[in-house]
């Protein structure tokens, strides 16, 4: 069985939206995820320094 690319570390509903933290498996990296607010977008989650957050 393959494994998921992918993994959904985190979803809650906002405002008539939803957020999401995924993480790439491969990488690490993790991606804040909106949709349904009016925009939708993916980008890399940035810890307060700045810097990437990789598991």
């Amino acid at each position: 069985m393959m494994k998921k690319r992918f993994t959904v570390k985190l979803k809650e509903h906002v405002s008539g939206g939803i957020l999401k933290i995924v993480v790439d498996t491969e990488t690490g990296v993790n991606y804040l995820i909106t949709s349904g607010l009016g925009l939708s977008g993916m980008t890399p989650l940035l810890d307060k320094d700045g810097k990437i957050v990789i598991d």
